[in-house]
């Protein structure tokens, strides 16, 4: 039984890599997420597949504001008369002027791809942007949707317990898990840093904090419905901390920068496809980087940006 739950491939990087959910109830509808402006119409097509209309969606709920996930926020709100967009406080002002986060991603991957990767950012209304605090509780007609405070990946990130389904929708703070890589064993799963907030005690919290909810399942944006959380938690919380010795070990050994990042990527790889192998996949490491190159890539920003700051703090 899917609860009335949607998932929505918003075409982002290939299929199966990037998702939105819909949750329907009594008529009434919710987006979790929303992709690019590129997912637009994917987000229309897969509320008209569920028998609703525009006017029939009262929320929009971002788990966090990373252009992936909330990048088409302000292009699908024009569309949909009725909708609030809920999201953590620490993101709600790059929602109503998105301007630096525009500028940021700007001048990381340069106008150009910005505009073909994710389209110009659209401002929201300030008095469509509501925002979720811990435990502010989503009515979707008599529906909870409960959002919570998930730091770790972000320190806006928050993640969203549905009662009625007894399920979690995590955006990237209960990592990726691609289906390229289900075997017999079920799903393999990785951590996501993210390039200026990794934080791996909060990481590991957050983790904790969904899986004390006892989850039937856990709705990934990278990608879609995984069960087995009990195994799936382990498996992230053994990564984090053996990213977190990548990492430190990277430090000390190579101060420089630019060749800390790539022994930490080709740890990281190292990591990851061991891990893989042992759940079963059969890929090579070619079809590994493939896949997850450039979860690598951002994981070893991260890693380093999250080392840096570490070393700013130190007295």
């Amino acid at each position: 039984m899917n609860h009335g739950i949607h998932t929505i491939d918003t075409g982002f990087v290939r299929p199966h890599f990037d998702a939105a959910y819909l949750v329907v109830e009594n008529g009434c509808g919710a987006f979790i997420d929303c992709g690019t402006n590129y997912a637009v119409p994917r987000m229309l097509d897969g509320l008209r597949n569920a028998g609703l209309a525009p006017a029939d969606v009262d929320w929009l709920i971002l788990t966090h504001v990373h252009l992936d996930h909330a990048g088409g926020a302000g292009e699908l709100i024009a569309q949909l008369p009725n909708v609030k967009l809920v999201v953590h406080p620490r993101g709600a002002r790059h929602m109503i002027d998105p301007s630096q986060l525009w500028a940021g991603a700007s001048a990381v991957y340069g106008e150009s791809v910005m505009e073909e990767t994710y389209g110009r950012l659209r401002p929201i209304p300030a008095e469509r942007v509501i925002e979720a605090p811990d435990g502010y509780a989503v009515d979707l007609a008599g529906r909870t949707l409960l959002c919570l405070d998930t730091p770790g990946h972000a320190r806006h990130h928050l993640a969203v317990y549905d009662e009625r389904a007894n399920a979690c929708f995590t955006g990237d703070v209960f990592g990726l898990s691609y289906r390229e890589f289900d075997t017999a064993n079920g799903p393999f799963i990785l951590p996501t840093t993210s390039p200026v907030q990794f934080d791996p005690p909060a990481l590991h919290a957050s983790i904790d904090r969904l899986v004390a909810l006892k989850p039937a399942a856990m709705y990934l944006t990278h990608y879609n419905r995984v069960e087995d959380v009990e195994r799936l938690s382990h498996d992230l919380h053994a990564q984090i901390d053996a990213m977190v010795a990548i990492a430190e070990t990277a430090q000390h050994d190579h101060p420089d920068r630019a060749r800390r990042h790539d022994v930490m990527k080709d740890e990281l790889t190292g990591l990851y496809g061991a891990r893989a192998w042992a759940h079963g996949w059969q890929g090579n490491r070619d079809e590994l980087l493939n896949l997850i190159g450039m979860d690598i890539e951002l994981n070893a920003q991260g890693l380093g940006v999250w080392l840096d700051n570490a070393r700013k703090r130190a007295p």
